[in-house]
């Protein structure tokens, strides 16, 4: 598989202080690949520097066959790199249907395409509730569609920062499932996780991080069996 994200040697800096160190890797088209690392270790940072939201960075990343390093945020999301922030950031005063036309980019060849039909199928909960005010929303379902907005967009990949933190059991169960949904849809997943059971259900390849470092790449499977890797940088 041919990969539709490509990271080489990552730099990342707020002010004089280096936060990322020279990361690598690669996610093909159709794989979901967790970033994994505890709190602090740099899961972010990763993502907003991919993302053209850090204007201290160094190294090359490429997307969709473009070069894309030091692109503007927004001219790498028109490409088709969607991107879900930890903080949700919905329009509170806006509709759930008002927040998903704020995310509306046309359709692109090589992605799926994305109405709000097809999301309020992917998201029920939200199709209930396609006339509430964003604000009025528990965080579970803010959670949902600010992933739905981002769809809005027919992103050939898709940045997830922490979709699981904070939320309920039965919601991140629904998470997962979307996320699963996503990549039978052929969507490509960066996904930035601490939760190793859940990223572990999804995740095709586990890249671990800790102090701005690559410190482990290879199969979940690999992941789970290597008991040394798991107890250095994750406490498991």
């Amino acid at each position: 598989m041919s990969p539709v994200l490509q990271v080489e040697n990552l730099e990342a800096f707020y002010g004089r202080a280096q936060v990322l160190f020279g990361l690598s890797f690669a996610v093909a088209r159709g794989e979901v690949v967790a970033l994994i690392g505890r709190n602090g270790a740099g899961k972010s940072t990763t993502l907003k520097a991919i993302m053209g939201m850090l204007a201290g960075t160094r190294g090359r990343v490429h997307f969709a066959g473009q070069e894309v390093t030091g692109w503007p945020s927004h001219r790498i999301a028109r490409l088709g790199l969607g991107y879900v922030p930890e903080e949700r950031r919905i329009f509170p005063e806006l509709t759930v249907l008002e927040n998903l036309e704020v995310g509306r980019q046309p359709p692109r060849d090589g992605a799926p395409q994305w109405t709000p039909q097809r999301l309020f199928e992917l998201f029920p909960n939200l199709g209930e509730m396609r006339d509430r005010a964003g604000g009025r929303m528990s965080g579970g379902e803010q959670q949902m569609l600010t992933i739905a907005r981002t769809l809005m967009g027919n992103p050939q990949a898709i940045l997830l920062d922490e979709p699981s933190e904070g939320l309920a059991p039965v919601i991140v169960e629904q998470m997962g499932r979307t996320i699963a949904a996503l990549k039978d849809e052929g969507l490509s997943v960066l996904l930035s996780e601490q939760n190793l059971q859940f990223a572990g259900a999804l995740a095709d390849r586990a890249c671990v991080i800790e102090s701005g470092q690559l410190r482990f790449e290879g199969s979940m499977a690999a992941l789970r069996a290597d008991r040394a890797v798991r107890a250095a940088y994750l406490g498991l």
